[in-house]
């Protein structure tokens, strides 16, 4: 196990060298993008004859289960991090975006898909029943920003659009979980449960999580708040994500929604009232680089995946409608929501211009998704469902994750244009 470890670690920092030295796109896109160009290096030297070193990754990918790893270790880890440097007074600004996209949002959003994939299914001659179209639609839900927040930031993207898109993506991953694992328990009891049952199930996920992470969070804010030394206050906030992971997967409740809600009492009661200037250096310093070594190994997998993922040109074609059809449930989403807010919002807090079309096309597919197609249960449509979810999850960081900063630049400097003109 050690082994593996090690290998993979040296492996996803030869590609992050490489990324930074050579190909110099954003860092996530950059490895996962690295890490695709090798694996098709791999393949093409098992195509003229030489398969070793195909055989040798195919051997040692296949020995890290991904769904295992991202799910329990790095997706809350990840999600703790995010929340910790979120503002929980610009949360509740933008309440109403935030919780419509990361509530109704995934529930709409995993109709659509279903539907449409149902339906795109039947058009390349493939039979896949309808309980799987929408395990597709909610595993393919969740958005996955990683790869997007800090170009949204260097293109000069207003605070409450950042805003919307970092909360957003903070609670739908854990929404998205939840939808899912209702979903497939319906599959695996092979009937429908009673909306009572359905809703306790939801309410003990997500309810659960909430609560859960609200305990963990005040009671390491306790703690820390009873001492001065920041080694001792870092360890505890790593034990929170580690251990508070673990016990929540035992407890049967949203360990992300559990270690988003311990982030944000973490970042902002335990920044502003438990923590000196120096602990609070560390602490971010030590979650900073936490983050950033966990996203490039996650996107250094999904790039090695590639290697075991047998697939056809068809898939490829299908992928891309199925692409489609995200971006179109996308827009379903984000569009009447936004709409809504500009006319009836209370606060009447401006709604940037081109909010709709940057959170249409800037809401990214990623790691969540591979994982929870893994965890189907064995058989063709899973195995269909796995190449389709991956070829949907490259596309979308690759072709989106590389637009998204210029349109933001595009419709933002435009805007300044506008301004400029108008002043004059």
């Amino acid at each position: 196990m050690l082994d593996l470890v090690a290998a993979f670690i040296a492996l996803t920092t030869l590609l992050t060298y490489v990324n930074y030295r050579f190909v110099k796109l954003p860092p996530t896109i950059g490895v996962m993008a690295t890490a695709l160009v090798f694996s098709l290096i791999a393949q093409g030297l098992s195509l003229i004859g030489y398969p070793i070193l195909e055989l040798e990754m195919q051997q040692f990918i296949s020995r890290i289960d991904f769904s295992e790893v991202l799910m329990t270790w790095f997706l809350p880890a990840l999600l703790f991090a995010g929340a910790l440097h979120v503002d929980l007074s610009d949360l509740r600004n933008y309440k109403w975006p935030i919780g419509l996209l990361a509530t109704f949002g995934v529930l709409i959003a995993t109709s659509v898909i279903g539907a449409l994939a149902y339906y795109t299914f039947g058009l390349f001659g493939w039979h896949v029943d309808f309980i799987y179209c929408l395990l597709f639609g909610a595993l393919i839900s969740p958005t996955d920003p990683i790869a997007v927040l800090g170009i949204l930031k260097s293109a000069g993207a207003p605070k409450p659009l950042a805003t919307t898109i970092v909360g957003e993506s903070l609670f739908n991953d854990g929404t998205a979980v939840v939808v899912f694992t209702i979903l497939l328990g319906i599959l695996q009891l092979g009937e429908a449960p009673t909306f009572a049952a359905t809703a306790w199930l939801f309410v003990h996920e997500a309810v659960g999580g909430v609560l859960f992470g609200a305990a963990l969070g005040y009671g390491i804010f306790v703690m820390m708040r009873g001492i001065d030394q920041y080694q001792v206050e870092v360890m505890l906030t790593l034990a929170l994500v580690i251990g508070g992971a673990a016990l929540a997967a035992r407890l049967h409740v949203s360990a992300p929604i559990a270690m988003v809600v311990a982030g944000l009492i973490i970042g902002n009661h335990g920044r502003n009232y438990a923590m000196s200037d120096e602990t609070r250096r560390y602490v971010d310093k030590f979650w900073e680089l936490i983050d950033e070594i966990l996203n490039a190994l996650l996107f250094a997998l999904i790039g090695l995946e590639l290697l075991l993922l047998p697939f056809s040109w068809l898939h490829v074609v299908a992928a891309f409608a199925l692409g489609g059809a995200v971006l179109v449930s996308r827009l379903l989403t984000v569009a009447p929501a936004i709409i809504v807010l500009r006319r009836y919002a209370k606060d009447r807090r401006p709604v940037p211009r081109g909010t709709i079309r940057i959170l249409a096309w800037g809401g990214l597919r990623g790691g969540v998704s591979v994982a929870l197609a893994l965890s189907l249960p064995l058989g063709e449509q899973r195995d269909l469902l796995l190449s389709l979810t991956y070829i949907v999850v490259l596309a979308s960081i690759l072709i989106q994750g590389l637009t998204i900063g210029p349109l933001v630049a595009l419709i933002y400097k435009g805007e300044a244009k506008a301004q400029a003109l108008d002043s004059h």
